[in-house]
């Protein structure tokens, strides 16, 4: 499968879909993200049995989203962990900001490097991520806190203490060690997995991925219009402080 701005390929019964801007980053654009959606997409009617999730080059799994296009495209990073009851699984190397780490955390299990970062400040910026419901569900309520509310930076070592993270590998090696829990799944039956999958997402999210979605979109759309959101993404792209006025 061909893309422009991801790489998939299949590694065994492993289906990996890597963000490939690694120049840039690999900072999300719209077209990212309809790619990513047409692979899981795909991946859910294959033959493959798990998929892992990755960015290509070394010093991100992605900045987030690309300021460079229009701020109403910056919500097309897809639910992609709640559209399959195939596992996903997240390898992280470098940064992990924004909505990248929301994108992250939609997966079923993530590895990282030595050196990875996670970050989330959409609150420092004025900007609003999708699907923020993500981080509580996977990490307790209070680092949930701290890593949106005080926008502080989770090395490595701290993301696997409060569980955003499953395991941290050396740098480098956290794509082998996500194919190789992919392929220890493989081996495992797919409608068990499947149904441990659904019952989890169920608890997590009791409503249902497509209706905490709408409710998501619909918290966050009034900020979207605000003219603290405008001058969050002018100050964003101008390299200078905020000055948010809370309308």
């Amino acid at each position: 499968m061909s893309f422009e701005h991801t790489k998939v390929w299949d590694d065994g019964p492993v289906r990996i879909v890597a963000l490939n801007r690694p120049d840039k980053g690999n900072a999300i654009t719209r077209l990212m993200a309809e790619e990513i959606q047409a692979a899981m997409q795909d991946f859910a009617t294959s033959d493959q049995r798990v998929a892992v999730l990755t960015g290509m080059g070394e010093k991100a799994f992605s900045f987030g989203a690309d300021v460079g296009e229009p701020p109403e495209l910056w919500r097309a990073v897809p639910n992609v962990g709640w559209q399959t009851d195939k596992p996903l699984i997240c390898a992280v190397e470098g940064w992990c900001i924004g909505g990248a780490l929301v994108l992250a955390m939609m997966a079923d299990l993530a590895v990282c490097g030595t050196s990875a970062k996670f970050y989330y400040p959409e609150a420092k910026l004025g900007l609003t991520g999708g699907m923020i419901a993500a981080l509580p569900s996977r990490i307790p309520h209070k680092f949930a806190m701290e890593l949106t509310l005080l926008c502080r930076t989770f090395d490595a070592a701290k993301s696997e203490r409060v569980g955003l993270v499953n395991e941290v590998v050396p740098d480098g090696g956290a794509l082998a060690k996500a194919i190789e829990w992919g392929k220890e799944m493989a081996g495992f039956a797919p409608m068990v997995t499947g149904a441990i999958k659904r019952m989890v997402l169920d608890d997590i999210l009791p409503r249902g991925p497509s209706e905490q979605w709408a409710l998501q979109g619909q918290r966050l759309n009034g900020i979207r219009n605000s003219e603290d959101f405008q001058e969050g993404v002018a100050a964003f792209r101008e390299r200078r402080p905020p000055q948010f006025k809370g309308r």
